[in-house]
């Protein structure tokens, strides 16, 4: 039997990525998947493509998840499509946005940031919560950055991702009464499109070697590590930040 057969999940930014995996591995062990995505349709059918390809079940969904009403129609239409309860919460979606000094900082960009990353979660997770039951299971991402402050130009950033990996710890103790387990991923320099965007060549080179294993991260060893945390497999952790960084930051 499959790790996560007849189980709904909810992935943000499911369709690209460190999301797209997620959803694939999610969906290989029996989930079925609402794939939350942004603006990027091409990328989302992508992904419902190849999930469809090995056997899973799987819808996408439009939506901003910065907004209450978009968050709303994700939740509703999961409902309407895979029953009453969602079982796993992945908070996948987040972003930069792009590296700015403190005098550089404009409340707007500010904002943006915190809202992208940090009252996403809360918004998503307020809203998935009352469908959840004992055995429910929430992830959300932090990131290295909320450990070690990030890279030049990330102070808005990993100040986000570090209230993430606060707020996971306090949903852990509030929800775990009700059987509901909430923990945090913590990725390093990952080969995602957030870095060939956002990371020079030359930064991600020099931090791969420094790293002990001498290689950045691929998403599906991400994807992999949600799966344990959305399974029962896991099933006494909660409250947890996993670093997955190769070594380049060790608690």
């Amino acid at each position: 039997m499959k790790l996560l057969s007849g189980k709904v999940a909810i992935v943000t930014g499911g369709s690209r990525d460190i999301g797209k995996q997620v959803s694939l591995k999610l969906a290989e062990e029996g989930a079925s998947i609402c794939i939350n995505y942004f603006n990027n349709q091409a990328a989302a059918q992508e992904t419902l493509n190849e999930v469809e390809a090995i056997g899973g079940k799987a819808i996408i969904v439009k939506g901003d998840i910065t907004k209450a009403e978009d968050i709303a129609t994700l939740v509703s239409t999961c409902i309407s499509t895979f029953g009453a309860t969602i079982d796993i919460l992945v908070n996948v979606a987040g972003g930069i946005i792009g590296r700015k000094l403190l005098p550089e900082i404009e409340e707007t960009f500010w904002d943006t940031v915190m809202d992208v990353n940090l009252k996403s979660v809360f918004r998503v997770t307020q809203a998935v919560v009352p469908h959840m039951t004992n055995g429910g299971s929430i992830i959300n991402f932090s990131s290295q950055a909320a450990r070690d402050g990030g890279g030049f130009g990330a102070v808005a950033y990993s100040t986000a991702k570090g209230a993430v990996l606060t707020m996971t710890k306090g949903l852990a103790k509030e929800l775990g009464p009700k059987g509901i387990r909430v923990n945090c991923i913590s990725p390093g320099m990952i080969n995602t499109t957030f870095h060939n965007t956002f990371t020079k060549d030359e930064v991600r080179k020099n931090v791969a070697a420094a790293t002990p294993l001498r290689r950045e991260g691929e998403a599906s060893e991400i994807g992999d590590l949600a799966l344990y945390l959305a399974s029962n497999k896991s099933s006494f952790i909660t409250g947890a930040s996993i670093e997955i960084n190769g070594g380049s930051y060790m608690l």
